[in-house]
This record gives C-alpha cells, sequence and structure tokens, in this order.
C-alpha cells in the first residue's frame, strides 16, 4: 500500500458516521440534562418542605400566643390576689379597731360620769375615788384585751431595750447599783413590739 492509499484510509476512518459508535450527539445531549420527571419531583419536594415550614411557622406562632396568653392570666391572677391581701388587711385592721374603740369608749363614759360627779357641790370624795379607780381597771382590762403590757420596772436591773434613765442617783443599802430605783413613767408594749419605754431613774 502506497502512502497515499494510506492517508486515505486514515481520512475515510475519521469521518465514519458517528451512529456507528454507538452514542450519537443527541444521546450525549440528553445524558447530560434531566429529564422533565425529575424535574417535577424536585418542584414537588421543595413545595412540600415550604408547606411544612409554614405549618411549623404557625404552630410556633400559635404555642407563643398561648404562652402569652398564660402569661396575661397569671398576671391578672397574681394582682387579683395582691388586692384581695389588700383588702382583707384592711379589714382586718377596721375590726381590730373598732373593738378597741368599744372597749375606750366604755372608760371615757366611765370618766365623764366621774367628772360630773366630782364638779357636784355636794362631791364625795370617797366615791369619786371608787369610781376612779374603777375606771383605771376598766382601763387595765381594755389594755391587757389587746394585748398591751405595762411596764412597771421598779427594782429591776435596767434594761436599755425598755427603759429610758432620765437620771442616776446613789444606791441605798438596800438597792443594787444599775438598777431601777424610780419610775417616772410606765412604758407599754403590744406583745413584743415596745410601744414607749420606762422612764426611769437609775441606781449608781
Amino acid at each position: 500500500m502506497t502512502d497515499k492509499q494510506s492517508a486515505e484510509t486514515q481520512t475515510a476512518a475519521t469521518e465514519k458516521d458517528p451512529g456507528e459508535t454507538g452514542h450519537s450527539r443527541e444521546d450525549v445531549g440528553s445524558a447530560e440534562q434531566p429529564s422533565a420527571p425529575d424535574n417535577a419531583n424536585a418542584a414537588g419536594e421543595g413545595e412540600d418542605e415550604l408547606t411544612e415550614l409554614r405549618r411549623r411557622a404557625e404552630e410556633a406562632e400559635a404555642q407563643a400566643q398561648e404562652y402569652w396568653d398564660r402569661i396575661l392570666r397569671m398576671e391578672a391572677e397574681k394582682d387579683n390576689i395582691r388586692k384581695r391581701a389588700e383588702r382583707d388587711a384592711a379589714s382586718a385592721r377596721r375590726q381590730s379597731l373598732e373593738k378597741f374603740a368599744t372597749e375606750i369608749l366604755a372608760v371615757r363614759d366611765s370618766l365623764e360620769l366621774g367628772h360630773q360627779a366630782a364638779c357636784q357641790e355636794d362631791a364625795d370624795l370617797t366615791r369619786i375615788r371608787e369610781g376612779t379607780e374603777l375606771t383605771l381597771k376598766m382601763l387595765t382590762q381594755a389594755l391587757e384585751k389587746f394585748q398591751i403590757e405595762e411596764i412597771n420596772p421598779v427594782g429591776e436591773k435596767f434594761d436599755p431595750e425598755l427603759h429610758q434613765a432620765m437620771s442616776m442617783q446613789e444606791a441605798g443599802e438596800d438597792q443594787p447599783a444599775n438598777t431601777v430605783t424610780t419610775v417616772v413613767q410606765k412604758g407599754y408594749r403590744l406583745e413584743e413590739r415596745l410601744l414607749r419605754p420606762a422612764l426611769v431613774i437609775v441606781a449608781k
């Protein structure tokens, strides 16, 4: 075979119909591009995901609204409890004051009667003294009824929590130092709360 014949044979082989190789240009193109059903499936999956996200968002919003409503109800209930407690406390104070006032009014009535008796020309001092003692007893009972305790520390050791020293004086033979010799004014306390200290003179 000559060189010219060999070249012609190679050229013919190169220009051979592509169909003979088993792969046309159309086949190659179709392998590179997805088919229509694949595109439809992908679009459907995207829509499903979007729908699911919207559903979850709506559920989260509904739950958040429910929690917010609960908070509002709790705040309203707490406010109602506070107001109810304030009303109950105020009512209890009024009832206590009413009871105390009732007891004090009885003492005032007794004092008024004693004053009227003392203003008479033929006033009987004995009866006036007895009436005064009765009134004082009524007042003491009223104070005790409301847990108001008298502080009268004559002969007791000086207590700065309950007593207020007005002055000091030399202790007698039977009077220990730092004890109360005289009560100038009695003190009072309501249960454990000091209303006023007793004014006292203390031995030194």
